[in-house]
């Protein structure tokens, strides 16, 4: 099952000719998700073909550059005549704002749209084998990060092993697979135990949006495949981090190498940078071993399972 993600906008609070603001879209198989909605979004879906056929949008918090796109979408999604529901995911105690958001702008599409407040440690969404989970982040406003967890898979069957003991090639082996014992023709008792490895781990992929680093953030990311931070500064602005709100590329890395998360992309780049995202990349790589990058806005990758 693929697991894919696409970088929307990766600048910071304002967007440049290379960055637009905030998104990143993930589909996982007939999943398609999508984290923050900056102004000017849904140009970027276009342009980077990743459609508008969207099922959850999950806001970190309301902030300009990570809401603004929000009604110009809902409006051309109902202008395409949508008729499956959209369900909106926002921190605790901003349902009304985003509802005051859609209402100023006059976006009363006529698919059904929900807005779903979700508080840190809550399940945003619980669907096939996986769960959208929220964390506590630590921005200058109500918000909130997004974890996507898959479930474990089950073990690998040993098919081998299985015609050792005499299992037959057949319905037998689903049987085992699927963690029943079965009986051979000769009475022998066969466990899944004896030709099921042990349950492996799903994937895991984690937004954070905007926010200082957080032991919450940590915890969220333990073994994450991917980890998208918010690493707005490097060093030389260092100082510039704690006063917005926001963590340096090295903090970011901090908390990837904390958490012993696999990848680190780094977002929401200050314009300070602008095309040269050097000094972001070498104050990461001195603090987090694993692999680390600055995201471009169109980047596209796989998130590959932990044992593939």
């Amino acid at each position: 099952m693929r697991m894919h993600v696409t970088f929307l906008g990766t600048s910071g609070a304002v967007p440049t000719t290379e960055r637009n603001t905030s998104a990143v879209f993930l589909r996982r198989e007939g999943e398609r998700f999508l984290f923050d909605v900056g102004e000017g979004t849904q140009r970027q879906m276009m342009r980077f073909r990743t459609g508008f056929d969207v099922s959850h949008i999950f806001l970190s918090h309301l902030h300009g550059d990570h809401v603004l796109g929000l009604p110009g979408l809902c409006q051309t999604m109902d202008f395409n005549d949508r008729e499956a529901a959209l369900a909106v995911h926002v921190p605790p105690g901003t349902r009304r704002d985003v509802e005051a958001l859609l209402r100023a702008t006059s976006t009363h599409p006529a698919y059904p749209l929900r807005i779903n407040e979700v508080r840190p440690g809550e399940v945003a969404l619980r669907g096939d084998a996986y769960e959208v989970r929220a964390f506590r982040t630590d921005h200058r406003t109500n918000s909130v990060g997004y974890a996507v967890v898959e479930d474990e898979r089950k073990g690998r069957f040993d098919r081998e092993r299985a015609e050792e003991l005499g299992v037959p090639t057949g319905p037998k082996f689903s049987e085992l697979h699927a963690g029943d014992a079965v009986e051979l023709a000769d009475g022998t008792v066969v466990d899944p135990e004896q030709v099921v490895g042990a349950p492996r781990p799903g994937r895991r992929v984690v937004y954070t949006g905007d926010t200082r680093p957080t032991d919450a953030t940590v915890e969220a990311a333990s073994k994450a495949d991917l980890l998208i931070h918010d690493a707005t500064f490097a060093d030389d602005n260092a100082e510039r981090a704690p006063q917005t709100g926001h963590s340096t590329a090295r903090e970011a890395a901090s908390v990837a190498s904390r958490a012993g998360a696999k990848r680190l992309a780094l977002i929401h780049v200050s314009t300070r940078y602008g095309g040269y995202v050097d000094p972001l990349l070498a104050d990461a790589r001195e603090a987090f071993d694993g692999e680390v990058f600055v995201a471009e806005d169109g980047q596209e990758l796989d998130v590959p399972y932990p044992d593939s």
